[in-house]
């Protein structure tokens, strides 16, 4: 790993990398959708060689005593073992909880789901989406891909219907979860000074600091996440929000119509 990650710096100095893409260029995204018969939204994204699947579950509850009038989502990150050789099942690693957070925020924050809208009797039942979304081959920005596969699962999803109990009729269905924005997230590795686009999982390796960004077609910043120890200048803060309004566009362009 050590050779493999100064590898990767060498080429950073050059302005290079080693799949040939330029500093600012994505791989390959590609989607599926409906691929859980049990979920009310799923979709699956391939982002270069990374793979994750998401899918939400709708379920009524008891709405939070600080907004009795609004439901709520819940997003969680599976970094399965199959996906990487240095996942480990068990309690949540730091990673699943700070890619959880990210991409929950990113949605949330956006203001994409109306959560008064969720609302089924206020002080009394509301509804919560759930959002498990699972790295099936991890070879970097699990964020993004996951944050795309969540989106793209509310973007297909359901809303239940409930029988006179509250409780969910399965198979029955009252219409489209509707969404306001479209957030994307795009996140970004410095390696050896210089800013790259969606890196890779030895990208991700051998950065000094890594920068996420979740943005709306309305020019919206929803978010922003930070990690490692290094640090980003003004104008490089500046370049990464330009250039993921610009990927965001492009990312919007190749989702499905609503």
């Amino acid at each position: 790993m050590e050779y493999e990650t100064k590898a990767i710096v060498d080429l950073a100095k050059q302005g290079k990398r080693a799949d040939g893409r330029k500093l600012d260029e994505m791989r390959p995204l590609s989607m599926e959708f409906d691929i859980s018969k049990n979920a009310e939204g799923s979709a699956k994204v391939t982002l270069g060689n990374t793979v994750v699947i998401s899918g939400i579950k709708m379920l009524p509850g008891m709405p939070y005593p600080d907004s009795p009038d609004k439901g709520s989502i819940s997003v969680n990150a599976e970094l399965l073992p199959l996906a990487n050789p240095e996942y480990e099942s068990g309690p949540p690693s730091i990673d699943q909880v700070i890619f959880s957070r990210v991409v929950d925020r990113g949605i949330r924050e956006s203001k994409s789901l109306d959560f008064k809208k969720l609302c089924i009797r206020e002080g009394e039942l509301a509804w919560t989406a759930f959002v498990d979304y699972y790295a099936i081959n991890a070879d970097g920005n699990l964020i993004d891909a996951g944050s795309i596969a969540s989106l793209l699962a509310f973007m297909k999803g359901k809303m239940p219907k409930l029988d006179k109990n509250d409780k969910v009729i399965k198979g029955e269905y009252s219409g489209k979860i509707n969404l306001e924005r479209l957030p994307i997230q795009t996140s970004f590795a410095k390696i050896a000074g210089k800013i790259m686009l969606d890196p890779t999982y030895l990208e991700e390796k051998a950065a000094e600091a890594r920068f996420s960004i979740a943005t709306t077609e309305d020019g919206y910043l929803c978010s922003f996440q930070k990690s490692c120890n290094g640090f980003f200048t003004e104008a490089e803060v500046q370049y990464m929000v330009d250039t993921a309004m610009k990927t965001g566009i492009e990312v919007r362009k190749k989702l499905p119509k609503a």
